[in-house]
């Protein structure tokens, strides 16, 4: 395959995965579709992982990849160059998500536990006990409802994204150098020799 056209598929598969992280994060702050005060939201949403790292930061080189592929004057290897330059940016934003996003699954959810203080009952426990492998501790959260499964399925799902970004983002990295020291397509070097 062209160096090219790995380029466009690449950049055509980071458009849906930053949407979805792009509403996977903005879901986060309405738990279960409630509006709560600022002061009751999980203090990692803050971080933007899926809106600014998986989400604007792959954004810029999946337009960039998707010129990178196509004809014209960004089919070259300055723009295979470019392409690695804003790949890096898109590996640093897709690992900056599924980090942050680790985090919010081991520390878990801000939740009031039935006294109307909003803490963080899960942020001590050891691996062992941690509650994601112990369900029965999951009623300590009474406010929002199922505030723990709606944590865990939405910064799950941005964990994925933001690794299989990153990992999209690194084969464009080798895809580019490859593209910009040994130029885009070798078919045209084929048609050009005969």
């Amino acid at each position: 395959m062209c160096t090219g056209k790995c380029s466009k598929c690449i950049g055509i598969t980071l458009f849906p995965l930053a949407a979805c992280a792009i509403v996977s994060n903005i879901l986060l702050y309405f738990p279960n579709g409630r509006v709560l005060q600022l002061s009751e939201i999980t203090d990692l949403v803050w971080f933007f992982h899926g809106i600014l790292g998986a989400g604007i930061l792959v954004l810029l080189p999946a337009f960039m990849m998707l010129g990178a592929g196509g004809a014209g004057c960004c089919a070259n290897r300055c723009g295979m160059l470019l392409s690695v330059v804003l790949a890096v940016l898109g590996f640093a934003g897709g690992a900056y998500c599924a980090v942050i996003s680790s985090l919010g699954l081991i520390g878990g959810p801000l939740c009031d536990t039935g006294d109307g203080e909003y803490l963080y009952p899960f942020r001590n426990d050891t691996l062992e006990d941690n509650y994601l492998f112990n369900q029965t501790t999951w009623s300590i959260c009474k406010e929002p409802e199922n505030i723990i499964l709606w944590n865990i399925v939405l910064f799950s799902i941005l964990l994925a994204i933001g690794v299989i970004e990153a990992i999209l983002c690194f084969i464009q990295i080798i895809n580019g150098l490859t593209g910009f020291i040994c130029g885009t397509c070798m078919r045209k070097r084929k048609v050009g020799m005969q």
